[in-house]
């Protein structure tokens, strides 16, 4: 039997998951039924995001810690490498592959973060692979060919540029997912991805002026999916996802996180009509599997110093 905060942990962390992967089913309607382009919505959703995370940890228990990180002389010089080198690459690289092809297929590729930080981790440590992380390499292969080609080798079933920003948005995860740690650990994970988001909105504003952008068409509906992205795309599910860790295990939750791409999926073929045959199903259902695979390696990898290899966050 369940306990009640065991089910309350779970259908926090399965709401969040859902939510990240509609949000960007949404995005991608925007930029193809009202022109938004992918500058002007990542920097408005890091931004509108960060601001509100920063005021809400202002009432929370790390409100310390909302100034004196930014006084806190190494500590400030890793937020802002996370901020430009995690929060904002994984958010321009993963609303990129978007752009460039559609939700689901990027999605799914940025599922493949963790088997990149498999890679990173075995090879930094000289460490032979365990069964299971072979496992979880064999599978994202497979997922990946499958996904991107439908099962014919001579051609893609989507942009070589959605591809490559996949993949970029997968090695920005790996590096967003293991980077951040001790810095969560040391003045909370609101207070830091407040700011990692507010500086990466700052830093993306700085480089592409994405104010200019005049071809957006403005309506209640883009609004209404503006306000989405912002708010239950981004602020809500990670405030769910964060609090489920109270209530069941990292392991629990990354697999039940596997949720997002299929809501992705899933929203994207009903409401976009995104072109999903047998052969992209079978790829996106490989590439989720990994995350079984390397769920079931956590307690070895854990004692080899891995822990970080088979957990992922938003």
């Amino acid at each position: 039997m369940f306990s009640s905060a065991r089910v309350r942990g779970f259908t926090m962390v399965i709401v969040a998951a859902i939510l990240w992967g509609v949000s960007g089913t949404v995005a991608q309607s925007l930029m193809q039924h009202y022109q938004f382009q992918t500058d002007w919505l990542v920097a408005s959703r890091l931004l509108a995001s960060g601001l509100l995370l920063l005021a809400f940890s202002l009432f929370g228990p790390h409100r310390q810690n909302v100034w004196r990180l930014l006084f806190s002389g190494r500590d400030f010089v890793r937020l802002l490498l996370f901020a430009i080198a995690g929060m904002l690459a994984v958010q321009y690289t993963y609303f990129a592959s978007i752009e460039a092809g559609n939700a689901a297929t990027a999605t799914l590729l940025q599922y493949l973060g963790p088997v990149f930080l498999v890679v990173y981790l075995v090879v930094r440590n000289r460490q032979m692979p365990s069964a299971a992380q072979v496992a979880a390499l064999l599978l994202a292969l497979v997922g990946t060919y499958l996904l991107i080609t439908g099962g014919n080798p001579g051609k893609l079933t989507i942009s070589a540029a959605a591809v490559v920003w996949g993949l970029a948005s997968a090695l920005a995860l790996a590096f967003y997912t293991m980077y951040p740690k001790p810095l969560l650990g040391r003045w909370g994970s609101t207070v830091v991805l407040g700011w990692a988001m507010l500086i990466g909105g700052i830093g993306l504003c700085l480089a592409k002026q994405p104010w200019q952008a005049t071809e957006m068409i403005w309506s209640a509906q883009s609004i209404s999916a503006v306000v989405f992205i912002i708010l239950f795309g981004t602020l809500i599910p990670f405030y769910l996802y964060v609090d489920s860790l109270n209530y069941i295990r990292p392991t629990e939750t990354s697999l039940l996180a596997c949720a997002e791409p299929l809501s992705a999926v899933i929203t994207a073929v009903v409401w976009l009509d995104v072109p999903f045959g047998m052969f992209e199903w079978l790829g996106g259902l490989c590439i989720i599997g990994t995350i079984f695979a390397l769920s079931r390696h956590r307690e070895k990898a854990k004692q080899a110093g891995l822990e970080n290899a088979v957990e992922s966050s938003k």
